[in-house]
């Protein structure tokens, strides 16, 4: 269990590492700001969501503690906002988004109600706990890369370790430290196998409810279209898609490679101004010396975090 000592020492590593008090935790020439950017890595949303659940204390926190089926809109906006916040905003801002969150997972605790995978009916489950944070920050870490270069010139090596140099650095302000996470990207990649070989990773029948609300348009009355459902389910290692019901034929593959198609050659000729996220554009209008981004940026931040600026 993540201490509150522990927490706020991981902080103090982000503020001694940080790009700048107005540039924030990790600043223009990062990785970081150049992916999670990228409107294009939300084609890996249905993916991380999947594979968070896969984890059985996350569908059962899911399940239990949040507003995802009541307020699916909002519980959008108030996970990206927070995503946002700590990778766009300020340092000041990352830091009281980060421990929002921490404070936010520290209330959420309960009790599994049958036996999933390794873990017992009746155990209990934190969302505080070292183990699922890591398994949460990892499938954002690996699925940005994934699907920023699926449409976009892909990483090299050498980027892909840096990017995890300061992938690590976002760990923190989860509370996650250095000696908890892999070393380098290669040793990053061989964590994830290991973890979808594991029966650390099995598929509840919460999960599956989650899953189907969420895909079927139950919970946020937009079905996903068929062709992201199917590069969700292409996207998702075989095991993990067949516990989940998903299915991925031949139907599925050509709906699929059509619509990746037509991404990969109209998204890259799209101006930054269209395809970056809000926050992103708001960071580099406060850079310029803004105080508040213009009337276009205040859409953009209200359509992915539902408030016209950061935190």
């Amino acid at each position: 269990m993540l201490s509150e000592d522990d927490f706020e020492s991981s902080l103090d590593t982000v503020c001694e590492a940080a790009a700048g008090s107005i540039e924030g935790v990790f600043g223009p020439a990062s990785l970081t700001w150049r992916v999670d950017r990228e409107a294009a890595v939300f084609l890996g949303a249905g993916r991380a969501l999947l594979l968070q659940l896969a984890h059985p204390w996350v569908a059962a926190a899911i399940a239990e503690h949040s507003r995802t089926f009541a307020d699916p809109i909002g519980r959008f906006h108030q996970t990206f906002n927070t995503v946002f916040t700590m990778v766009f905003g300020t340092r000041d801002q990352a830091l009281a988004a980060a421990r929002r969150l921490h404070r936010r997972h520290a209330a959420v605790t309960g009790i599994l109600p049958g036996t999933v995978g390794r873990f017992a009916a009746g155990s209990q489950y934190r969302a505080n706990e070292v183990s699922a944070l890591r398994w949460v920050h990892s499938t954002l870490a690996e699925t940005a890369v994934l699907t920023h270069d699926l449409v976009l010139p892909a990483l090299t090596d050498i980027e892909r370790e840096k990017y995890w140099v300061e992938a690590r650095l976002f760990a923190a302000l989860f509370g996650i430290r250095p000696a908890d996470l892999p070393s380098s990207w290669t040793s990053f990649t061989a964590y994830n196998e290991a973890m979808l070989r594991s029966d650390m990773l099995t598929v509840s029948p919460a999960a599956r409810e989650i899953a189907e609300q969420i895909f079927s348009g139950g919970a946020t009355k937009l079905r996903a279209p068929k062709w992201y459902l199917a590069l969700t389910a292409h996207l998702l290692p075989e095991r993990l898609r067949g516990e989940f019901g998903l299915v991925f034929g031949e139907c599925e593959q050509r709906s699929m490679n059509l619509a990746l198609a037509l991404i990969r050659r109209l998204y890259p000729r799209l101006p930054i101004r269209i395809r970056a996220v809000g926050p992103y554009q708001e960071a580099l209008a406060r850079l310029q010396g803004e105080r508040r981004p213009d009337l276009a940026v205040r859409w953009l931040n209200r359509l992915w975090i539902g408030r016209p600026m950061m935190e």
